[in-house]
Formats: structure tokens, sequence, C-alpha cells
């Protein structure tokens, strides 16, 4: 969460020439409600099940540039998913930047109650990372980092110009 997924995405999206998508944006399309909704009606438990399928579906697309919600890794078919399909990206970032990028956004349901965001998001990371590295083919570091220089790092590592 907060890492520049979906733009990072689809800066890279346009510097390889591939189509972007984004799963949760496939969520709200497939559903026509936007993510807190679902949460509101359905819980995390559901939310999951419509992201898994999206990702299933986008994940059986060839040559496409995919942003995925930060808890996508949690369930093993997506990183089955993930790791099989395509070449997985993941995005590094300190809880402390996380919390800088993400204290005044809205449509995040996991850090709706008031409280220590940075301390939510330090749990929802030690879940996450080891998640996140199983099946990663490269990491790069965006804290402090602007897209741009972000995409070229990925570019550089994927043996791009």
């Amino acid at each position: 969460m907060g890492s520049g997924k979906t733009a990072v995405g689809r800066a890279l999206g346009r510097a390889l020439g591939m189509p972007f998508h984004d799963s949760d944006a496939e969520v709200e399309r497939r559903t026509g409600v936007d993510i807190p909704f679902i949460f509101e009606k359905e819980g995390e438990a559901g939310f999951r099940q419509r992201e898994r399928e999206a990702i299933e579906a986008l994940t059986g697309l060839e040559r496409i540039v995919l942003a995925t919600g930060g808890g996508a890794v949690l369930l093993p078919e997506n990183r089955r998913h993930l790791g099989a399909r395509g070449c997985v990206v993941y995005l590094e970032t300190s809880v402390t930047q996380q919390a800088d990028r993400v204290r005044h956004g809205r449509n995040r349901p996991l850090l709706e109650q008031p409280g220590d965001i940075a301390g939510r998001l330090g749990a929802l990371m030690d879940v996450r990372s080891p998640l996140y590295a199983e099946i990663a083919d490269l990491t790069v570091s965006t804290d402090g980092r602007r897209v741009p220089r972000v995409v070229e790092e990925i570019l550089k590592l994927l043996g791009r110009p």
C-alpha cells in the first residue's frame, strides 16, 4: 500500500508499449461499485474472492503490465498465478514512506480506523513482505524516488533500454 504500484505500472506499460491493467480497477469494473463498498457489504474475505477472480483473468492475458492491490499476495492462488504467468516486480517501500503517501488518501478500507496508521501498515507488511519476496523476480525500492526513476530501474533490470 502506497508503494506506487498503479503510477509505476501505468508508466512502465507506456515505456514497454504494453496495456496497463489494475486489479482493483478491474474488481470495481466487474462489480460496478468501489472497493470500500465491497468491504462494507462483504468484508475483506468477499473482496479477496473478487480480487482472486480478477487476477486469474488478468494474468491470463499476454504482454500486459498489471498492478495488484497490496494484499493480493495473501492468497496462494494469486501468488501462483502471478509467479507462473509473468515477471513479478516487488515495489519495496518502507512503512514510513507508505504512511506519508497514504495518510490523506481514501479508498483504503484497511486503514479506515482512527489511530496509528504506521502501526497498521507495519503489521500488514510483517505478513505480506515474506510473500512478496517469495514470488518477486525483481525488487525495486521506491522510497524517496519519483516514478520515472523507478521505471528506469525496472527497465534496466529487465534488460530494456
